[in-house]
């Protein structure tokens, strides 16, 4: 139990200047589609398709 305490927290001290974010993102199902969403500095890209069987 006292794991989910940290959940709220986060580190403020921010990463080396020598390390920096390539990308981040976040695949999503949910009611037969799948919601895919990347950024990466270039810019931002997603996409949503048809799921298992749901087509």
């Amino acid at each position: 139990m006292a794991d989910l305490a940290r959940v709220g927290s986060h580190d403020t001290t921010p990463p080396p200047a020598d390390r920096r974010l390539i990308a981040v993102g976040i695949i999503r199902r949910r009611d037969g589609r799948t919601t895919t969403v990347r950024a990466t500095p270039a810019g931002v890209t997603g996409s949503i398709t048809p799921t298992g069987g749901a087509r």
